[in-house]
């Protein structure tokens, strides 16, 4: 069963969405070299409990920060580090949940710190090309997998374009969220169209692609947190929360001027 909120639930989730995105809008003007990931997440957790809200990942299944923080090669579930200094080429996936008044909000973006090589902003546009397309197949009376396979065809689309085969990560997806912050079903990033559970107005979706510049092999580090490629290639994640409604997808996440 997917949960169904009532128009004011969306409401209280937008809410908490909009602590998230402006939590990354700040995340994102301090994120430069010589900032260590440690930084940035001190800085996600002040500007959370300023809002009023708390963060979610904090203390989640022990997850000892604010925010997942994924450097180069990592693809998700980084812990932010005193000792993980950013460097110039370096890109990071910076991963955000707040919880408002009951309610879940979460988003990541990756980011480009300095000057980073063309190929990892390709990475980067790629797999952020790939969530939209993933939101813009939000559809009610659609299919779960309509989402599935809008991301995986546009992942390849951008690969073809980019001369570059993306690895994609299929261990990892999308997710129902409201009250909990992962809660079915779980959103697969490829597949076929047409299948799983019907789309229906009051659900709510994390819609998260991973692509890498490599394989889609991975391997989780002795901390039994951080996820990285196999191959050492460069990873990027992109998510929003997304609300199904009549009228099409409602992006929980986005900025108040988006």
């Amino acid at each position: 069963m997917i949960e169904v909120k009532t128009p004011g639930e969306l409401e209280a989730m937008r809410a908490a969405g909009l602590v998230v995105a402006r939590t990354l809008a700040a995340v994102r003007a301090v994120a430069k070299p010589g900032v260590s990931t440690a930084e940035l997440d001190e800085l996600a957790e002040q500007t959370i409990r300023d809002a009023g809200a708390v963060p979610s990942f904090l203390g989640y299944h022990g997850f000892p920060a604010s925010i997942c923080a994924s450097v180069n090669e990592q693809i998700v579930h980084g812990i932010p580090a005193k000792t993980q200094v950013l460097a110039d080429g370096d890109i990071i996936s910076v991963d955000c949940g707040a919880i408002l008044e009951g309610w879940h909000g979460d988003s990541a973006v990756t980011l480009a710190i300095g000057a980073v090589s063309d190929a990892d902003l390709a990475l980067s546009a790629a797999t952020e090309a790939a969530m939209w397309a993933g939101i813009e197949a939000v559809s009610a009376g659609g299919r779960l997998t309509d989402i599935s396979h809008a991301v995986q065809s546009a992942a390849e689309r951008a690969g073809r374009d980019d001369g570059v085969e993306y690895g994609m990560i299929v261990e990892y997806g999308g997710h129902g969220i409201g009250r909990q912050m992962h809660m079915d079903p779980f959103l697969p990033n490829i597949g076929k169209p047409g299948k799983g559970p019907r789309l229906k107005p009051g659900m709510a979706l994390a819609i998260e692609p991973m692509l890498t510049g490599g394989g889609g092999e991975t391997r989780e580090l002795d901390d039994g947190w951080t996820v990285v490629t196999a191959d050492g290639s460069r990873a990027a994640h992109w998510e929003h929360t997304v609300a199904i409604t009549e009228d099409g997808p409602w992006v929980l996440t986005a900025p108040e001027d988006a």
